[in-house]
């Protein structure tokens, strides 16, 4: 049959694209239904027999026989006179059912058809693809770096299927090469038209998590318990734990003697510093872990404002804010309170904004965010440290200490 033949040279797709036979055929139905509509004006009355183990196609157009001259929907109904050209004792009220061959479609209309199963196999691909990664979200993959723009990096797979990894998804110590292979999360998968994007990210908390799980058995076996990841990616992390096993502690078990199970996951994040923590319900007992590796001398809660009042000795503070804040910016989130640090015997010390006469705004600042926001906070620190620490050049930090000498100690 010469239907075969063009089945045949549409079933190339099938081995170019990886599609199985059974839907190559249905795909080649919906393409022929819409063919038959373009010419006939419908397809209700035609029928499409597919047989997937041959690779044949079929189609027959069914009409009624009427009287000669009384044909009013050529495509619905037949003549007498031409029934029964196609069998002889055709009577006037029966159905006719005759083979419509893809050659009479004409030759514009079967480049047409080809065209269009093209588009259906790309987007049945792209469906297939789209389930694939919508089912892998939230979870580690690997790709190679293939092209490397301005705003993202194009990564494909084994498979060459394209991944971004957007700047904003990446760590900011970062930096990949053309051919490198790169690990992060399926962090989101959505269709753009027919065809999906699929978004990578390396800043996600969700990242980190599952790096958990695949680099420690304790974690990947569910005997430890990761209950709550927060992260300034490249920066600094908190990771509360737990477990329910009484003889394991689950602190030990993720950092390893010396570091030594968590220096992969650090290495991966770009030297990462993660605190691990064991996770507790008593709020009080959290937050001074959370604030760690600072010492705290008292806390005062706010349950329902979920606010949390902690008390450090003066050269405690420092540790307990962190550079840039970003000690207890984490702990806060870690925790869900907001953390507000007072100095134990705070009342002889003197806020670095009272000297803003003396002292520009921008150096105090600068102060605060490692932490030091009184006078007696920079009296008691190194000079060499507050160079090392803060952007402040060792003259500027001089002349401040020259000025709360002065105004605070005399």
């Amino acid at each position: 049959m010469e239907n075969i033949a063009l089945i045949e040279s549409f079933s190339e797709f099938k081995d170019d694209k990886l599609i199985d036979r059974v839907t190559l055929m249905a795909i080649l139905e919906d393409v022929f239904r819409s063919a038959l509509k373009k010419k006939y004006g419908e397809d209700d009355n035609f029928d499409i027999i597919v047989n997937p183990d041959k690779g044949d196609l079929e189609i027959w157009r069914n009409r009624v026989v009427v009287a000669d001259g009384e044909v009013e929907d050529p495509n619905q109904e037949i003549s007498l006179s031409e029934a029964r050209k196609i069998e002889p004792d055709f009577e006037v009220g029966e159905d006719v059912s005759e083979e419509v061959k893809l050659i009479d479609l004409g030759r514009r209309s079967i480049l047409a058809l080809r065209q269009n199963l093209i588009a259906k196999i790309h987007e049945h691909d792209n469906t297939n693809i789209y389930k694939h990664f919508k089912d892998l979200e939230g979870e580690i993959y690997t790709a190679e770096v293939h092209h490397i723009r301005h705003r993202a990096i194009i990564l494909l797979d084994d498979e060459g299927n394209e991944i971004i990894l957007p700047k904003d998804r990446q760590i900011p110590s970062d930096f990949f090469r053309k051919g490198e292979n790169v690990r992060g999360i399926i962090e989101s998968v959505e269709l753009k038209g027919s065809k999906p994007q699929i978004l990578m990210s390396r800043t996600s908390p969700i990242f980190l998590e599952k790096l958990f799980e695949q680099e420690i058995p304790e974690v990947f076996d569910g005997l430890i318990t990761v209950k709550k990841v927060v992260r300034i990616p490249g920066e600094k992390a908190k990771v509360a734990v737990d477990s329910y096993d009484d003889r394991i502690d689950p602190v030990g078990a993720c950092v390893g003697m010396k570091g030594s199970r968590i220096h992969s996951i650090v290495r991966e994040l770009g030297n990462e510093n993660i605190d691990v923590i064991n996770y507790t319900n008593n709020d009080q007992l959290f937050i001074t872990r959370a604030l760690s590796p600072a010492k705290i001398v008292s806390i005062k809660l706010d349950e329902e404002n979920k606010r949390a009042e902690v008390m450090l000795k003066p050269e405690e503070v420092s540790k307990a804010i962190g550079r840039g804040g970003h000690n207890i910016r984490l702990a806060g989130q870690l925790t869900g309170y907001e953390i507000d640090v007072f100095r134990d015997g705070g009342e002889e010390d003197v806020e670095l904004r009272e000297f803003a006469d003396e002292i520009e705004d921008w150096v105090i600042a600068e102060f605060a965010k490692i932490g030091l926001d009184t006078a007696k906070s920079i009296l008691e620190q190194d000079v060499d440290d507050l160079v090392r620490r803060t952007d402040l050049e060792e003259e500027t930090i001089r002349d401040v200490i020259q000025v709360l000498r002065e105004e605070f100690e005399e």
